[in-house]
């Protein structure tokens, strides 16, 4: 008898899973699949936003700032404007939201609205060879600053080395301007907001740049040797 129950052991078929366990497995392949698709899109999310026409935004000053009148009523030329802001994208603005972007770099923009300025003002040279003070600006920072989430603080800032090209002679002069816009739930009107926040703190740096004590007493500093100089005499 126990001979034949041994047999019977071996010989006997494995028993089948019941329906729980295959259910089970069922939701865990199913779990896997979802994690794994909303891995996917969260690493899809984190990857570097497009400049596209629909979240791409165009910064103008408007009216020129109105420079006042300086010593001998220079002529100025820009000769360069250089981005010192350490900026990978210096057009892209905000990476949230699909991102927004600036249709222009950050240098462009400040160079065109400068030259703007002072065209306006009719002190910008027609070349460096005819300009009484060269111009060459640095970039600090261009488009948002640090906020707090519930408010969008715009901020540009730069500085612009003035150089009389015939003694040689430089002087420093800084500037800086900053808006605060409040933040928006619908994408046109963060757009709207940020372009706007951004094009009153640009003019706010001009305005301290071209009508700030500072450019004038510049300009008094590297002209004085030249508006101290007699006239020539005339030839008898």
């Amino acid at each position: 008898m126990g001979k034949y129950l041994a047999s019977m052991q071996h010989t006997s078929k494995p028993r089948r899973r019941g329906r729980g366990s295959s259910r089970l497995s069922s939701l865990r392949l199913a779990s896997g699949i979802f994690i794994a698709a909303f891995l996917l899109s969260l690493s899809a999310s984190a990857e570097d936003p497009k400049p596209k026409p629909e979240n791409t935004i165009v910064v103008q000053i408007g009216d020129p700032v109105p420079v006042p009148k300086l010593a001998g009523s220079p002529k100025f030329w820009i000769a360069d404007v250089i981005d010192r802001s350490a900026n990978p994208q210096p057009e892209l603005v905000m990476k949230a939201r699909g991102g927004i972007f600036l249709d222009r770099q950050p240098a462009v923009i400040v160079r065109q609205a400068l030259e703007q300025s002072l065209k306006a003002s009719n002190l910008l040279a027609a070349d460096a060879n005819s300009a009484d003070l060269i111009v060459k600006i640095y970039v600090f920072q261009f488009g948002l600053a640090q906020g707090s989430g519930l408010d969008f603080f715009g901020k540009v800032e730069f500085a612009a080395m003035v150089k009389n090209p015939k003694s040689g002679e430089s002087v420093e002069v800084k500037a800086a301007g900053t808006s605060i816009a409040k933040a928006a739930a619908w994408k046109k009107n963060i757009e709207k907001n940020v372009q706007e926040d951004i094009e009153v703190s640009l003019r706010d740096a001009l305005r301290n740049f071209l009508r700030g004590q500072q450019l004038k007493d510049a300009v008094g500093d590297l002209t004085k040797d030249s508006a101290a100089a007699p006239a020539a005499a005339p030839n008898p």
